[in-house]
């Protein structure tokens, strides 16, 4: 069934530093399902977004949160990246528009680094949720139950991995905010997966071979990581590695 977000108005709460796939993806899909979207930061203009650690496209400013009222708003995206959250995490304004949505119980998304902005909100205790590998740790510490999935929902929640959980990332946001948060069970799970053994192949692979940055190395980047990141076969991985090399080239 073709989602529809006509009427709903959905925040996508972001700064400098922002991964590219993790804010334009999941904006053109809740467009295209008809929700007007306005991207809230902490300065107005335009932000820099970026592929892993190179510099990428700047994404206008709709409002800052000085001007938004999440009361004006029917659901929250947070989109990750390792500079964006952390920059977000430190503004008590941005920690008090989360809050604000889950004391209102409206839905909110968060993937990748995006759940640390969460955590500094205070708003992860007793919950079930996933993100970037390498924040694990800082996910059960803060209270949460942390589950190595590519798509978690809990309550008014839902979290995904990272660039390689962005078709199910996409399809679940469209569910979560069109259904709302009010019916949304809460996920049950015993205790947090482990830590992972070693980082993802797809940053380690990014950071040897990542070229200049262009558009056209933005969309080879992402899918070439998602495919180094769900591998698990080592002669597959080497060709995805020789691939994504050639196309850089």
């Amino acid at each position: 069934m073709k989602r529809t977000l006509k009427d709903r108005r959905i925040a996508i709460l972001a700064a400098d530093g922002v991964e590219k796939v993790e804010i334009t993806i999941p904006m053109d899909a809740l467009r295209a399902a008809g929700a007007e979207v306005d991207v809230v930061s902490l300065r107005s203009g335009r932000i820099r977004s970026v592929n892993v650690h190179e510099p990428a496209s700047r994404i206008s400013v709709d409002k800052t949160l000085a001007e938004a009222d999440p009361n004006d708003y029917d659901g929250l995206l947070i989109p990750g990246g390792l500079i964006n959250p952390d920059l977000l995490r430190q503004s008590a304004k941005a920690r008090e528009f989360v809050r604000e949505f889950d004391d209102a119980n409206k839905p909110i998304a968060a993937i990748c680094h995006g759940p640390w902005l969460l955590a500094s909100a205070g708003l992860l205790e007793d919950r079930v949720l996933t993100s970037w590998p390498g924040i694990r740790d800082d996910m059960v510490n803060a209270g949460a139950t942390w589950v190595d999935d590519e798509f978690v929902q809990d309550r008014n929640l839902v979290t995904s991995r990272g660039p390689q959980d962005m078709v199910r990332f996409v399809k679940g946001i469209l569910e979560h905010f069109e259904e709302g948060a009010s019916m949304r069970q809460r996920t049950r799970v015993s205790k947090s997966s482990p830590q992972p053994d070693e980082p993802p192949a797809a940053m380690i692979g990014a950071m040897k071979w990542l070229p200049k940055p262009s558009t056209r190395t933005a969309v080879i980047l992402g899918a070439i990581a998602a495919g180094l990141y769900a591998a698990k076969n080592p002669e597959q991985l080497k060709k995805l590695e020789k691939e994504f090399r050639r196309r850089v080239a």
